[in-house]
């Protein structure tokens, strides 16, 4: 539960992040209707579209950390992606380089495919819209979806970036809604604590990986790992088989 609670707070902290980068597209969405209700249910629809696209990249990733779990590697995984995480936020420039922004042509079929559903004024090109926009590269994004490894679940993975697309999605609503009224002072203040919750995060991820057996943060190994939960000794087996129903009734009929 702490982890899903750290993917919400990582889309809603973030969400200025996202001003930068969904800003623009969330301004200029082909809105509907002229009244306020109309607008923040054309909106919804768009933030709905990227929720569903975090999701889908939550069941891949997701099931490629059960494999490091189930190859016994899900707490070094788990630290491991705590330190990147830490990291990305003390030294920054280790991460420069790998700008997928500009380097990937991958992305270009899907900016195109949104400009043609700008041309579009309908609830279903709203959504359509959300689903390729959670596909656009982000570093934001790219946090999350470390984290999403790192619970090496594949339900708690989908759950991890569907509540962090859900975090990211008053301030874009408001944005898309009212227009851009946050100010940059603003954002600045609020910027300065994005990387406070980043490196919190990768605390919790270290500590999960420690298993030093604190409940909810650092859940004892036996609780992470399938392969351990299934070792049972001869012991365990024979006292279950004493106390089963199927057991020689010593009651004496008379």
């Amino acid at each position: 539960m702490t982890i899903l609670i750290t993917a919400f707070l990582l889309g809603l902290m973030g969400s200025l992040h996202c001003v930068g980068m969904c800003g623009p597209i969330a301004l200029s969405l082909p809105l509907r209707g002229k009244t306020i209700r109309q607008k923040i249910w054309g909106s919804t629809l768009w933030s709905l579209g990227r929720i569903v696209t975090y999701s889908i990249m939550g069941a891949l990733f997701g099931l490629i950390g059960a494999g490091f779990q189930f190859l016994g590697y899900q707490q070094i995984i788990s630290i491991a992606i705590g330190v990147l995480m830490i990291l990305s936020v003390i030294l920054p420039s280790l991460f420069k380089k790998f700008n997928f922004r500009q380097s990937l042509n991958i992305f270009n079929p899907v900016r195109r495919g949104m400009q043609r559903l700008f041309r579009e004024k309908n609830n279903k090109a709203l959504f359509l819209i959300g689903i390729f926009n959670g596909l656009l590269p982000c570093g934001l994004i790219y946090l999350a979806i470390a984290g999403a490894i790192g619970t090496a679940d594949l339900t708690l993975s989908v759950g991890y970036m569907a509540l962090f697309g859900l975090g990211t999605l008053p301030m874009l609503l408001v944005i898309s809604v009212l227009g851009n009224i946050v100010s940059q002072a603003m954002r600045r203040r609020i910027n300065k604590v994005v990387p406070f919750v980043v490196i919190l995060i990768g605390m919790i991820f270290i500590l999960r990986g420690l298993s030093l057996g604190i409940p909810y943060l650092s859940p004892p190994k036996e609780k992470l790992s399938p392969t351990v939960q299934m070792k049972v000794d001869s012991v365990t087996v024979q006292k279950a088989v004493e106390n089963s129903c199927c057991q020689k009734d010593t009651v004496k009929l008379k």
